[in-house]
């Protein structure tokens, strides 16, 4: 059988007892009447359950995620990441601590 989209000849291959024709060179796969249904068929009966849905956070993790955030908005300036002091010029030191040091 040859391939519609290129003309090259199709190789058979069977997948879990069903027969796919596909083309080497253009990557196509082809299938005949009913073989489309067997796949669907097949691939519902092997899903996977659903993952569960994760449970709503607990009264203590909501509550130590808004301190998180009250912390963040206090201690945060624009233009400065997390737990960098902001920057304060450094005074000049006078000629009496070379004395005392």
């Amino acid at each position: 059988m040859k391939c519609p989209n290129d003309g090259s000849t199709l190789t058979m291959s069977e997948r879990s007892g069903i027969e796919i024709d596909y083309c080497p060179d253009c990557r196509g796969v082809w299938l005949d009447r009913g073989e489309l249904d067997k796949l669907i068929e097949r691939s519902t009966m092997q899903a996977p359950p659903a993952p569960t849905p994760a449970p709503p956070p607990s009264s203590y993790e909501r509550e130590r995620d808004q301190r998180r955030q009250d912390h963040d908005r206090r201690y945060s300036q624009p233009g400065q990441s997390y737990g960098q002091q902001p920057y304060r010029k450094k005074r000049k030191e006078s000629w009496l601590s070379e004395i005392f040091d």
